[in-house]
């Protein structure tokens, strides 16, 4: 959650993450609709979030990154589509309630001692039926080149997504191994978290 050390990271040339959506992400296209409202969390460079107005969303994209903003906005102009980005510290956004039909959260990983706080501010995100959209590392990538945090604390597993989220109903939540081509610092054998959870209507 350092914004220098992403600064840094999009900084370089080029995408770090590549400008194709995430794999998971576009495996959920037929749970989405045009004129639905989306918010991608931790959203980088925009690659998801630039995909998700390309199907006709309404979406907002936020990071703590000034640098991936920028090139999420650049990223939406050469698709033609329309991209709401804010640059934020998730910790202590002012996050809105009820208001998002999809939460996307790809690849994004809180600390211990925030994790659960975010992912509860996420799910209150969702107006009542909508999904939040995950996919995470998990234990069994520690050691792999081929992304994630180095640090197992920060790495998910089913348990811990299901504690997190005590009032959601999980529509799909498995782990597997992965071949991901991602940009440079995603691509390669990776042990992955997936899952779709959905507030309840009620």
């Amino acid at each position: 959650m350092d914004k220098h050390f992403w600064d840094a990271r999009y900084g370089e040339p080029g995408f770090a993450y590549g400008t194709e959506p995430n794999a998971y992400l576009v495996l959920q296209a037929d749970r989405l609709r045009p004129g639905m409202r989306a918010l991608a969390v931790g959203d980088g460079e925009g690659r998801n979030g630039v995909w998700l107005a390309r199907q006709g969303l309404d979406v907002l994209s936020v990071d703590a990154s000034a640098v991936g903003i920028e090139k999420a906005r650049a990223l939406a102009t050469q698709h033609g589509v329309a991209l709401d980005t804010q640059c934020v510290d998730l910790r202590d956004w002012d996050w809105p309630k009820a208001q998002f039909d999809v939460v996307a959260a790809i690849f994004v990983h809180f600390p211990p001692d925030h994790r659960t706080e975010l992912h509860r501010a996420m799910f209150e995100a969702l107006a009542p039926g909508g999904l939040l959209i995950l996919e995470a590392f998990t234990p069994e990538q520690l050691g792999r080149d081929s992304g994630g945090p180095p640090v197992a604390e920060m790495l998910y597993t089913p348990e811990m997504l299901k504690a997190d989220f005590p009032a959601a109903e999980c529509l799909e939540m498995s782990t597997a191994e992965v071949d991901l081509d991602e940009g440079p610092y995603h691509r390669g054998r990776a042990a992955v978290l997936r899952a779709v959870i959905r507030r309840p209507a009620q």
